[in-house]
């Protein structure tokens, strides 16, 4: 089978030829159909998550997976040969841009009729994270508003519907092209930030998502309502800052979970977007990895199988 695989930190990535997967207990081997790349894959690459998910060379990248189960291994119960999966690996695990991977059983998914396999490669990290930070981290809730930054980025592009269909009022930043994006999603307000200065018009608001950190999530603190909340997928918020603009901040680390998983497909499934800025073939896969790590995707990169 072919593998898209990394011998070392900092390694270029090369698609060669591995031996057949062999499902342990509790494992299922997938026919592999779609796998979507995330930030997470370049900074894994790079070495950078060295210190939380240090990797076993030759890696296999990629932890969004979609695709038909072709094998079980023992102690799998309720699924059978041919069922239509998603699901997300562990990242020292890794294996999803190969022809075939393994999942643990406890972290499967069903796709729906209605999801496409490469819609549902773009679901599990960024729609997860986007809904964890959301929803289970910063409590937001109907009625209150919502600050995206990066708002046609993956996470973000998720974080506006999921906001907007909670009943939220949503501002987002975006650039360029961008823009519009954000406001097809749903945004009520979507500032370019090339030409505007978000802290100069907004504030007060119940919740900021931070993606992108540095200066961007320094100047966030201000533009939230005394009691209001912080979350950044990017880096640990400063709790001196928080606490002198009398808010709340957490950073947001993103754990696999079939329940949530589960949630944030159905809302695919009855009409949430999966933005996917482009679908490429596992040949590309070198190119589609550096594209990611440019940070001009608006949305998913999703490799075809």
């Amino acid at each position: 089978m072919k593998a898209f695989r990394i011998h070392g930190y900092g390694a270029d990535p090369v698609v060669e030829n591995v031996d057949a997967l062999r499902p342990g207990s509790g494992e299922v081997r997938v026919r592999v159909v779609a796998a979507g790349l995330n930030p997470l894959d370049v900074k894994l690459r790079r070495g950078d998550m060295d210190a939380f998910f240090p990797l076993t060379f030759p890696y296999t990248l990629g932890t969004d997976v979609s695709g038909v189960i072709d094998a079980m291994g023992s102690e799998v119960a309720g699924w059978r040969i041919g069922d239509r999966i998603v699901a997300r690996t562990g990242p020292t695990n890794g294996g999803a841009v190969a022809e075939y991977a393994l999942v643990s059983a406890d972290q499967l998914v069903r796709v729906p009729d209605a999801i496409t396999f490469e819609q549902a490669a773009g679901i599990p990290t960024a729609a997860g994270t986007a809904w964890q930070a959301l929803f289970e981290v910063a409590q937001l809730r109907e009625g209150q508003s919502a600050l995206v930054h990066a708002g046609a980025g993956g996470v973000g592009s998720f974080a506006i519907q999921f906001a907007r269909q909670a009943g939220v009022r949503v501002i987002a930043t975006a650039s360029g092209s961008s823009v519009a994006i954000a406001g097809r999603l749903g945004a009520d307000v979507v500032i370019d930030y090339r030409n505007e200065d978000f802290a100069e018009r907004v504030s007060d608001v119940d919740v900021v998502l931070d993606t992108i950190g540095g200066d961007t999530l320094a100047r966030s603190y201000a533009v939230i309502r005394a009691g209001g909340f912080l979350a950044s997928t990017v880096t640990p918020p400063d709790e001196t800052r928080a606490k002198a603009h009398n808010v709340d901040a957490s950073f947001v680390f993103h754990s696999s979970d079939a329940h949530r998983l589960a949630t944030v497909v159905e809302r695919v499934a009855a009409g949430i977007e999966v933005l996917t800025d482009r679908v490429v073939p596992l040949q590309e896969a070198a190119r589609a990895l550096e594209y990611q790590a440019s940070g001009r995707a608006r949305g998913k990169i999703i490799l075809a199988l």
